[in-house]
């Protein structure tokens, strides 16, 4: 049995195939590659078929009976140009923007299977791109040149939508110790932001209010005549009882109107 060994990815390599994200390589061969990669609830096998290999309408024809000839469970999802026929036609997966332009070029074949890391998974997926690649073909002993096909030497990863990137979240819920150290957090943060609020403002002189601007034509308070100025009735002179006739007829010069001349006395 073929022991299982995988490879880090390549630059070349796309991140992601539909909604599974690639992890690791698994097997390389001119007619495509294997990947190890995860979705939301499973781990899958996913072969993609070369750049060379895609474009032959020969090769996805034999890429697409391979995976026809299957067992249902063997196939989680598949893809790409010319693989939603036949009998496994219903594991098709559509691009999400499809239908596609009609000036945009078609997608590299791609299939999805399970992965248990059973060494004969592995020497499955290498069997079906030998079928792809026709290296089991025998070839008779006749003299003349070998065949070949004319993309063996294209073996640069297929065409593959890449963007835009989905993100690649967990599916799992948060458990409660996460959810309840959150919260925690979040009431730290807000008593630490009243006890600064507190400490910047305790000390704080109050702002005194600004005295009104009077308004022209009006008097000042200190202009004004306080009542204690202004003379009270009952500080108003009132005509003595003891006051004799002669005195109040007798006229004085004080009583007497301004400018009038005195008649002079007769002594």
């Amino acid at each position: 049995m073929p022991e299982v060994n995988l490879a880090p990815l390549l630059p070349s390599d796309p991140p992601h195939i539909d909604e599974f994200w690639l992890d690791a390589r698994l097997h390389a061969s001119p007619s495509g590659v294997v990947y190890i990669a995860h979705g939301r609830d499973t781990r899958v096998r996913l072969i993609l078929l070369s750049d060379g290999a895609a474009n032959d309408k020969a090769a996805r024809d034999r890429f697409s009976g391979l995976i026809n000839g299957l067992h249902i469970d063997e196939v989680v999802a598949r893809g790409g140009h010319d693989q939603d026929q036949g009998r496994l036609g219903r594991r098709f997966r559509a691009p999400k923007d499809s239908p596609l332009p009609a000036d945009s070029q078609e997608l590299a074949p791609w299939v999805a299977m399970p992965w248990t890391r059973d060494p004969q998974e592995v020497e499955q997926v290498r069997e079906i791109l030998q079928g792809v690649e026709l290296e089991d073909v025998v070839q008779p002993d006749a003299e003349g040149p070998d065949y070949e096909h004319y993309w063996l030497k294209n073996t640069k990863a297929g065409r593959t939508r890449t963007f835009p990137l989905p993100w690649p979240g967990r599916s799992d819920r948060a458990g409660w110790l996460s959810i309840l150290t959150s919260w925690l957090l979040m009431l730290l943060f807000a008593v630490l932001a009243l006890l600064i609020a507190y400490l910047l403002f305790r000390e704080s002189d109050p702002v005194p209010e600004p005295s009104p601007v009077p308004q022209s034509g009006e008097p000042t308070p200190s202009s004004t005549a306080s009542p204690s100025d202004t003379a009270s009735p009952s500080e108003s002179p009132e005509p003595s009882e003891s006051q004799s006739p002669s005195d109040s007829a007798s006229p004085t010069p004080s009583d007497t109107a301004e400018g009038t001349p005195t008649p002079p006395s007769r002594l």
